[in-house]
């Protein structure tokens, strides 16, 4: 072999060699960045920012993984997510005592303890949505790391007899008493020859590990059930109720603001009244928060708040947070009745979010929009105001090009309108238009030209889907409603025809000589619903509550309440909503969207 034939030949090894190399610190630096990740499926309603809370990592961190998700993402695709790194405890962030694990196909209970050499009772703690509904692949839940690195560090002192079982296997015989193949062979030479039922061999035992007989040991089966295990009712006496808000300042008029929370406290109170009737007992103590958390921190050291059953209040975020981390603590519910933009449910098993997040609202009405609509001539008329609903429209837009609906969009112009919108309007079906934005003054834009198109083209049969504002404009508009055949969805709404509803009004008038405020919601049915589902719950379910919520059912004046925890670990957000149809024949349906 010639000089440049050997030098060949060394250069071909080497780049092999460093290929290989190469290749090898690849898989490796995969799989360690695998580690270092977990797979989260996006579900209706889910944001960038709400999963990137949930989890305690940045929005960025998010994007970094996953580039394509700073344009939008889509429910049932996942997300790259950064696993929470944990070097020490880190104050007044939870996440830092948690890794999180996505759920495999197969996998079971029984098989997490072993991989996270971890008792089962720990992952239930630390996840306490967690059933056999809910244990499902992709879902994901926590693993508690610090229980999980004190069973690692314990050194092994002492050894047990057990014998095996048929079908048993050395590896499974090792993941169940979490000792190595070495360990179990040194001490059973036999095992080398093979396994077979009936053999009695010796078992290593940590260090502070209760020593147990065959009998003794948890099966499989027995663990797995423990997602199965029915919760005992523990029913409750006197029902302990407490109301925190912001009712007004010291030395302050009553404005808009107060004199609403007032009637949220005086609806409240009619509940209670009907229920009292009913036979509970209920014990109730109100605070006045006012403003900031100072007077909310004094509020939270007194008796009545430890011994409460159910928290309901606070409007400002910082006063939530606070009595969310107290309630959370002591093991108490907690309402929140107003805002929609809290990130505490997101982490915190003990919160209830009433009023439903934007999100899950408009991707809930999108979806029944669609199913509404799905076979009909849909326009998207783009008004461009000060109230656009940017966010729905894409939610909806998103839905129908999923679900292949062909829809058109026009882009208002008030001289030409009537012409342009007949020009995109069929005969032969049904023609649905959904203005882009909520406000009074885009819906005085349109309605008179499609109510004259109506009249004066029978052919073309017209529907309106718009927005839970357009409530307020119903003294204006209800005649254009019925007309234009309208649909609205909204996550409230009270039929002012029907008994119950007038039955309350007469009640309140009786109460306290005054109408409920002219507002939407209405503040005073809030409370009233409020107070007759959470306190009902209480009285039939106790402090457990949750854990049959599928079992409450109230037929509610205004809110309706249909809870769903975000995550294993979080707490519950409301996400009724209804569909609204004001029909040509001067009727009002209001339908649940299941």
């Amino acid at each position: 072999m010639n000089k440049v034939s050997r030098l060949l030949l060394t250069y071909l090894l080497c780049f092999i060699g460093f290929t290989v190399y190469a290749q090898n610190n690849h898989i490796k630096d995969h799989k360690e960045n695998e580690s270092n990740v977990f797979l989260h499926t996006i579900e209706r309603g889910q944001t960038v920012y709400s999963i990137a809370t949930m989890y305690g990592v940045k929005v960025d961190d998010i994007y970094d993984l996953n580039p394509e998700s700073k344009e939008s993402i889509k429910a049932g695709s996942t997300l790259k997510i950064p696993q929470h790194k944990v070097t020490a405890k880190e104050p007044g962030k939870e996440e830092s005592k948690y890794i999180y694990h996505t759920i495999q196909h197969k996998e079971t209970l029984y098989s997490l303890t072993v991989k996270y050499n971890i008792p089962a009772a720990a992952i239930i703690n630390a996840n306490p949505g967690l059933s056999a509904n809910t244990f499902n692949e992709g879902r994901i839940i926590r693993i508690p790391v610090q229980e999980q690195q004190a069973v690692k560090t314990k050194p092994v002192v002492k050894k047990i007899e057990y014998t095996i079982e048929k079908k048993e296997t050395i590896y499974r015989i090792c993941k169940k008493f979490n000792v190595t193949g070495e360990e179990l062979l040194s001490l059973n030479p036999e095992l080398s020859k093979g396994v077979k039922a009936g053999m009695t061999i010796k078992i290593p035992i940590s260090a502070g590990q209760k020593e147990e007989s065959k009998s003794e040991t948890p099966h499989e089966r027995e663990i797995n059930e423990m997602l199965s295990t029915q919760k005992k009712i523990e029913p409750i006496n006197t029902i302990r109720l407490v109301l925190m808000l912001p009712f007004m300042e010291e030395n302050a008029k009553p404005d808009a603001t107060s004199s609403r929370f007032i009637e949220y406290y005086e609806g409240l109170l009619l509940a209670i009244d009907s229920l009292k009737e009913m036979g509970y007992s209920i014990d109730l103590t109100v605070y006045d928060t006012g403003e900031g958390i100072g007077k909310v921190k004094k509020i939270l050291e007194e008796n009545a708040m430890k011994q409460a059953n159910l928290i309901i209040g606070a409007v400002a975020n910082d006063q939530i947070s606070e009595i969310a981390k107290f309630a959370q603590k002591n093991h108490i519910r907690y309402v929140i009745p107003f805002t929609s933009k809290n990130d505490d449910v997101l982490s915190n098993a003990y919160v209830y979010q009433v009023n439903t997040p934007h999100s899950y609202l408009y991707a809930k009405a999108s979806q029944a929009g669609c199913d509404l609509f799905g076979n009909d001539n849909v326009v998207v008329l783009n008004i461009k105001d000060s109230e656009e609903k940017t966010d729905f429209i894409k939610s909806f837009k998103a839905e129908m090009k999923q679900r292949k609906i062909h829809f058109k969009e026009l882009n208002y112009n008030s001289s030409s309108f009537e012409n342009d919108i007949s020009a995109l309007l069929r005969s032969d079906q049904r023609n649905v238009v959904i203005p882009t934005s909520s406000s009074e003054e885009a819906l005085n834009k349109i309605k008179s030209p499609l109510r004259t198109i109506t009249d004066n083209h029978p052919e073309y049969i017209l529907t309106l889907f718009g927005y839970p504002e357009w409530q307020t404009y119903m003294r204006t508009s209800l005649d254009d409603f019925y007309a234009l055949n309208t649909y609205i969805y909204s996550n409230f709404y009270a039929d002012n025809l029907s008994k119950n509803v007038s039955d309350f009004y007469t009640k309140y008038k009786s109460w306290y000589s005054k109408n409920l405020i002219n507002s939407f919601p209405k503040y005073g049915m809030l409370g009233f619903d409020t107070g007759m589902f959470f306190i009902n719950a209480l009285h039939k379910y106790g402090i457990r509550f949750e854990n049959h919520l599928g079992k409450i059912h109230y037929n509610s004046l205004q809110t309706n309440f249909d809870f769903e925890r975000v995550n294993n670990w979080s707490g519950f957000i409301n996400t009724n909503i209804f569909i609204v149809h004001f029909q040509t024949d001067f009727n009002v349906t209001r339908t649940v969207v299941r």
